[in-house]
């Protein structure tokens, strides 16, 4: 059961209509995760163009945003993050085979910017939360960090670090929050690592 109630599309506030209105256009339904935020009236608005932008098409290819992205999902073990990530990267193109070599840690048959946005998503989601700043100020290996800076553009690599951050904090979000899934559950070499 899901910790909060989840609004139907005529409970969300007149503020938040609009970008409900787009988000089911674009998608056919209310999703659960949004019918669990427009609890809070006016944070529907803020995040679904914010989630737009991020995730989007953007100086990074979508393709590295996604990848990246499910392997965020697979570290927190969060069903439903899994299986939106999971859904649209398979819809941009990425192939069940990619998608399970990402959900095991699998890097070798990926570019090597693939793979420095793949462990740059691993020690982002494991190692930041576990050391200190006297241990390391970033939380990441600085030869990681030299890689990025050296294979990606600054844009790219905001682009990067918001996006892995942001499917952090979703994934986070999702799990306690505790939804159905509304999209098809991720692929079982994926759905098995959750």
């Amino acid at each position: 059961m899901p910790l909060v109630p989840l609004l139907t599309a005529d409970e969300f506030s007149t503020v938040d209509r609009p970008t409900l209105t787009a988000g089911v256009d674009a998608y056919g339904q209310v999703l659960n995760t949004w019918a669990a935020i427009g609890n809070s009236p006016g944070l529907f608005a803020a995040y679904l163009p914010f989630l737009k932008q991020v995730n989007g098409p953007g100086a990074l290819e979508v393709r590295v945003k996604e990848l990246a992205a499910v392997r965020v999902a697979v570290l927190n073990h969060c069903r439903y993050t899994a299986s939106h990530r999971c859904t649209s990267a398979l819809a941009k193109g990425v192939s069940l085979a990619e998608l399970a070599a990402v959900a095991g840690g699998e890097l070798d048959g990926f570019t090597e910017r693939e793979r420095i946005a793949l462990v740059l998503a691993e020690e982002i989601t494991l190692s930041v939360p576990l050391l200190s700043t006297d241990s390391s100020l970033t939380g990441v290996t600085p030869g990681l960090r030299d890689e990025a800076h050296r294979l990606f553009e600054p844009a790219e690599l905001v682009e990067l670090v918001m996006s892995i951050s942001v499917w952090n904090a979703l994934s986070r979000f999702h799990r306690v929050m505790l939804f159905d899934l509304d999209m098809p559950g991720a692929p079982e070499p994926v759905a098995a690592l959750l």
